[in-house]
């Protein structure tokens, strides 16, 4: 049976860059190209894929079978984990945020991760809040065996080494350097690996998609502005602009979007082109982060 990296090789080791000639609802004069990282892999899509990468290659030669980690009910991560596991042969535990989920029909995240084999542990706010802390992690350890374990959101020093490839592909695919690459942001491991390999002359671009104004990333790079007025509200939350915005976008492109991440940062992009924040004819390149199977029904 090939090896994990073998196996790792039999996926797309890189996602296409699509210029985009007249995405928006009207023109603005910006050169745009989508880094469709979406494309990357058919049920660990987008940034999850790349965060992943290198944890579980860790996890390997380190002969660990199991993957634990944390999400929310609509976690893009443990649905991103379960179906990892099932690729790459990990049993897989998902600790959830919100007892009251135990009894609760199963949404269409959380029973995609069950299909997959992941087994859900719901527990009360108060204990997830304790996620990061070494007893806590202990008591899990014991209560399912040794595993190897990722943080809520996959974001740790391995995944940043995942998503720092970003750049280095889009350089080599654009043939020149972009003057601005745009993601949006969750934890952060996103963006933080875009600004370790980001050239002096690009400026990155993170949009955060929670209404955290205080957030802080992962690293401290001259070279990243976090944007906080897209959000539209907080996690999951949408507005009727918003989803117009997306369907118009997607009949105009072919490009589905989801409306948690990917969807907020490029109406940011559209917002702050028609203010003229960016140079006329800049290079502008977003990177679709996947996470299509948390898109609302409201854009079908």
């Amino acid at each position: 049976m090939p090896n994990i990296k073998q196996r790792f090789a039999t996926f797309a080791a890189e996602s296409p860059l699509q210029l985009l000639a007249d995405p928006f609802p009207e023109r603005v004069d910006i050169k745009l190209f989508l880094k469709r990282d979406d494309l990357l892999h058919p049920l660990v899509s987008g940034n999850k894929w790349r965060k992943l990468k290198y944890n579980l290659l860790a996890a390997k030669e380190q002969e660990y079978d199991t993957l634990l980690t944390f999400g929310g009910a609509y976690s893009n991560h443990l649905y991103a984990t379960a179906a990892a596991g099932q690729v790459f042969d990990f049993r897989t535990i998902g600790i959830v945020r919100g007892d009251e989920l135990a009894t609760a029909p199963r949404n269409s995240t959380l029973a995609f991760c069950e299909a997959c084999g992941m087994r859900l542990h719901f527990v009360n706010r108060t204990d997830y809040r304790r996620k990061d802390e070494p007893d806590y992690l202990r008591e899990l350890q014991n209560m399912f065996g040794t595993g190897y374990v990722l943080p809520e959101g996959g974001t740790n020093e391995l995944a940043m080494q995942g998503t720092a490839e970003v750049v280095p592909e889009i350089i080599t695919q654009l043939g020149q350097i972009s003057d601005y690459i745009c993601c949006p942001v969750g934890t952060g491991g996103t963006v933080a690996g875009l600004a370790r390999t980001a050239p002096d002359q690009t400026t990155v671009l993170g949009f955060l998609s929670i209404k955290a104004p205080d957030f802080q990333l992962p690293i401290s790079s001259p070279s990243v502005q976090l944007l906080t007025d897209y959000s539209f509200g907080g996690y999951a939350k949408t507005t009727p602009d918003l989803l117009t915005f997306i369907k118009t976008f997607e009949r105009r492109t072919g490009v589905l979007l989801e409306q948690v991440y990917t969807g907020k940062m490029l109406y940011g992009i559209y917002d702050l082109a028609r203010q003229g924040y960016f140079a006329d004819g800049a290079t502008v390149v977003a990177v679709h982060t996947g996470g299509l199977q948390g898109r609302s029904r409201a854009l079908d």
